[in-house]
């Protein structure tokens, strides 16, 4: 079984910055890619950002080279530093693991691709 763990949430205002952790617990079998997806309520979750075929990133549109996902196999952590926030960034933020890396930035961020999810932790930006 695989546990994941979110932190880092927190409410800011307009143009601030936060850095959310996820970490991994339990038996992963060696390889494995994360990605950070987000959801309001009465709206579908999306894909924020993501790691695939190994080190490479994926990110969605709306990121605007604000945020960066980084995958840190040593300490079975993944991070996403957002900058710049703005009011639309308000969310509940999930990560993601899935076995299978895959070579495709498009299904990195899609979350039927991923087999573990965390609780999620919440992030409020205000204006």
């Amino acid at each position: 079984q695989v546990q994941l763990v979110e932190s880092g949430g927190d409410s800011v205002q307009t143009g601030g910055s936060l850095r959310l952790s996820c970490v991994v617990s339990g038996n992963t079998d060696g390889t494995y890619c994360m990605g950070w997806f987000r959801q309001t309520p009465g709206k579908e979750r999306e894909g924020v950002a993501a790691v695939y075929a190994g080190s490479k990133r994926s990110y969605a549109d709306f990121v605007k080279a604000r945020f960066t996902v980084t995958q840190d196999n040593a300490k079975n952590t993944l991070y996403l530093q957002m900058n710049s926030l703005e009011p639309e960034d308000t969310a509940v933020y999930y990560c993601a693991l899935r076995k299978v890396c895959g070579a495709h930035w498009y299904a990195a961020l899609q979350s039927r691709n991923y087999d573990y999810w965390g609780q999620g932790t919440q992030v409020t930006v205000s204006s």
